[in-house]
C-alpha cells in the first residue's frame, strides 16, 4: 500500500446507489419459471410483466380477505 494517494481527480459519489433504488433479484422454482415463460412466450410478453401481473392480482385477494 502506498503512502499517500492522489484523489484530485476523484470524482465523489460515483458508485453510489441509494439503498431505495436496489433492485435485488427474485429467483424462481425451475418448474415455475418454465411454466410462466410458456405462458408469457405465447401472449408475446416479457416474463416479468406475466410474473409482475400474478403477483398483483394475488395482493387484491390477499387484501380483500383481510391478510
Amino acid at each position: 500500500m502506498k503512502k499517500e494517494y492522489d484523489f484530485s481527480k476523484a470524482e465523489q459519489g460515483k458508485f453510489y446507489r441509494p439503498v431505495e433504488k436496489l433492485e435485488i433479484p427474485i429467483y424462481l422454482d425451475k418448474e415455475i419459471k418454465e411454466f410462466f415463460s410458456k405462458k408469457a412466450l405465447g401472449k408475446n410478453v416479457d416474463l416479468d410483466k406475466v410474473v409482475n401481473t400474478i403477483l398483483r392480482k394475488e395482493m387484491e385477494v390477499l387484501k380483500a380477505i383481510g391478510i
